[in-house]
């Protein structure tokens, strides 16, 4: 039986059951206390929680993000981004804490904290690698919690719009701009991104041999999320790859580093700095909806598995709705 007592400002529960170690954990309110002394109490009976919390005593938050680090971020594809969020926790107080005695307020201030510091997305996506790190160590590697103190957090909310469609002629700016550089491939890799809606890491990883202009297709080997897809090639986009002269293994065979400074030069002198080259996905996902792609056509080209990451690519414009339901109204009558 549990036993739950006001220490002060904060609520301590107290498990002991024959043949396990006994359990200590301190809550801010008693209602979080008796949810984690029945889910506790739960896991005993199920013979989810063993002998092996005596053990794992020491066992700290650094350790588990370090053992994760090596076991799980390293098959990933973004491994280098995550490795060095891993890399912010292990600098932080929060690596030393046991296990055992990680509670969701030490969760809560570490967000405070950083949050003084970086952006609200930034930290979201910290806590989302510290929240799957202890479902993992929970559930395969007999690491001594009791449910997961992440999930009993408030993250940061998302930011509202992650990317933008270019602004009113930004395009032409863009080209005017691009008639006076010596950069071959920024012409031709911004007309395939609109022409496409490829992130410029799919771009620049694309090879000839993927080209199917019968077919009118480029295939995807890899993509963000680790599936190949096939992207539909416009008359346009056909018309570009045929003019790059530069030929190798891979259509534009440039480092990501140097289209990044390109791409930076090119927009100060179009005078749209604050214009990413992440929102030519968001335009060319935009003007498919507008053109009268459906749902499923427009999945297919992005990549998109799910309607909710698609709708945060896809920014119509009002009076373009407007002009469409003018248009099929008319068509009724």
């Amino acid at each position: 039986m549990a036993n739950i007592r006001k220490r002060g400002r904060a609520w301590q529960v107290q498990i002991r059951r024959d043949g396990f170690p006994p359990i200590t954990k301190s809550f801010r309110s008693k209602a979080d206390a008796d949810h984690w002394a029945r889910e506790a109490e739960r896991q005993i009976e199920r013979g989810e929680l063993s002998s092996q919390a005596r053990t794992a005593k020491g066992l700290t938050i650094g350790a588990l993000l370090q053992r994760y680090e090596a076991e799980i971020t390293s098959g990933k594809r973004g491994q280098k981004f995550e490795a060095s969020r891993i890399r912010t926790f292990l600098r932080s107080s929060l690596a030393r804490v046991a296990a055992h005695r990680l509670t969701p307020s030490m969760v809560a201030a570490y967000r405070d904290d950083r949050l003084k510091s970086v952006k609200g997305d930034t930290v979201r996506r910290e806590l989302t690698v510290l929240r799957h790190c202890i479902e993992v160590a929970r559930k395969e590697w007999g690491a001594p919690f009791i449910g997961n103190p992440v999930r009993q957090t408030t993250l940061p909310s998302p930011s509202k719009v992650r990317g933008q469609r270019l602004p009113e002629g930004a395009e032409a700016s863009l080209m005017a701009a691009l008639s006076g550089t010596r950069v071959w491939y920024l012409k031709p890799l911004i007309t395939l991104a609109l022409e496409t809606g490829m992130r410029r890491g799919e771009l620049l990883a694309l090879e000839w041999s993927s080209i199917d202009i019968g077919a009118r297709l480029a295939h995807l080997r890899t993509s963000k999320n680790g599936y190949e897809r096939s992207v539909p090639l416009t008359p346009k986009a056909i018309a570009t790859l045929g003019d790059i002269l530069v030929r190798g293994r891979l259509i534009f065979p440039v480092k990501a580093n140097a289209v990044r400074l390109a791409w930076e030069r090119l927009r100060r002198r179009a005078g749209i700095e604050q214009v990413k080259f992440h929102s030519m996905r968001h335009e060319a996902i935009s003007r498919m909806f507008e053109v009268g792609l459906t749902i499923p056509e427009v999945s297919v080209v992005s990549g998109h598995k799910t309607l909710s990451c698609l709708q945060r690519y896809t920014h119509l414009k009002p009076e373009n709705v407007a002009a469409k339901l003018a248009q099929l109204s008319a068509q009724s009558n």
